[in-house]
């Protein structure tokens, strides 16, 4: 049976007002983005880098890529006059808990250390609709963009099946919905790969450029640009074993015949899957470490959403990149046991407004 949530976006897209119901459904793909970030980030971090560099250098590429994608998503929603809305309580996942949008509905999201069977649902996250098996490729199909795709899904919608009946919608209201001049932009000159969207044409080549770098395209797993492999098959090289390369002499056109990519236990830091803080003793330095890392989390949701609505300047771009760096460096820290070893953390990706220094 089709999911609610899934239902309530064809619903909302089929009312009289299209435009107010896409950019609901955009808030909802920002959301979505976002929502894959913490678990990339988490097991990420939970890695010794010294021992699956490989494997951490594929985590890390991706989730600039999500961040990417939020700004995509954000782009495309002000072109149309609405306004994104990031750093609120209820933009944070619940971990343990579903993808938003109802995407790959029936799926549970942990925050939780890297290992086989988390990548498993890193796979599944970013899944195309036909995955091209390799070496042997699987006979493709496309139903997207056809009537029969509106009837209710018997099977959990992909990320790139959502944003394919966004980018529907938007060729079917046409250029005159897109708010002039263009407003709330976060363009190239702030952000590698960002797209200024200010029509149709614009606004799809927004949306294909986030399915295209998380699933591929329909015939090939490049992603557009020289950036390398979209997520699914960049995920799906660790699970193989080996780098996934072009040969030279097809078919097939491509195989998982590269240089070893080896997953060590070992170099996994030993914390806890879906950490609370509440869940710390209270008043323990890993209860304190959680607070500032969530505090600086929450910081980090309320620069992103000031520059995405009409303040895309560098000086609050670099706000926005100072405080990843610095959830870059608590969490490492957290995670690998410094500077006591024995007392490992788990940051829990929690909305802390007040500053954990002021009695929190």
């Amino acid at each position: 049976m089709i999911l609610l949530e899934q239902r309530s976006i064809l619903k909302d897209l089929q009312t009289a007002q299209p435009v107010s119901a896409i950019c609901s459904v955009l808030q909802r793909a920002i959301e979505l983005e976002h929502a894959t970030i913490p678990p990339y980030l988490y097991a990420l971090y939970s890695l010794d880098a010294s021992k699956n560099k490989e494997i951490a250098d594929i985590l890390l590429s991706v989730v600039m890529e999500e961040m990417l994608h939020m700004t995509l998503a954000s782009n495309v929603l002000n072109a149309l006059g609405g306004n994104p809305d990031i750093g609120h309580p209820n933009f944070i996942p619940k971990y343990p808990g579903p993808l938003p949008g109802g995407v790959q509905g029936g799926l549970e999201v942990h925050l939780a250390p890297f290992s086989l069977k988390q990548l498993d649902t890193f796979l599944t996250i970013e899944e195309p609709e036909t995955p091209l098996d390799y070496p042997s490729l699987m006979a493709l199909f496309a139903k997207l963009g056809k009537p029969e795709f509106f009837a209710e899904p018997s099977q959990p919608i992909t990320i790139g099946q959502f944003y394919e009946i966004i980018k529907i919608f938007i060729e079917l209201m046409g250029d005159s919905v897109f708010v002039k001049p263009p407003r709330n932009q976060v363009g190239p000159d702030l952000m590698k790969g960002s797209i200024v969207v200010t029509n149709v044409k614009t606004a799809k080549l927004a949306i294909e450029t986030i399915i295209q770098q998380g699933e591929g395209t329909r015939n090939s797993p490049d992603e557009p640009g020289e950036n390398g492999y979209a997520h699914y098959y960049r995920f799906m090289q660790i699970k193989k074993g080996r780098q996934l390369l072009k040969n030279s002499s097809p078919p097939p056109p491509y195989s998982y015949s590269g240089n070893l990519i080896q997953f060590d236990p070992q170099g996994v830091y030993n914390v806890p899957t879906d950490p609370k803080a509440a869940n710390y003793p209270p008043g323990s330095a890993q209860q304190l470490a959680c607070n500032n890392f969530n505090y600086a989390y929450t910081n980090l949701l309320t620069a992103l959403n000031k520059l995405v609505n009409g303040h895309a300047t560098p000086e609050q771009f670099n706000i926005a990149i100072g405080l990843m760096m610095s959830l870059k460096g608590q969490a490492k820290n957290m995670m690998a046991g410094i500077p006591n070893p024995e007392v490992v953390t788990g940051p829990s990706f929690e909305y802390q407004l007040v500053d954990p220094g002021n009695g929190i």
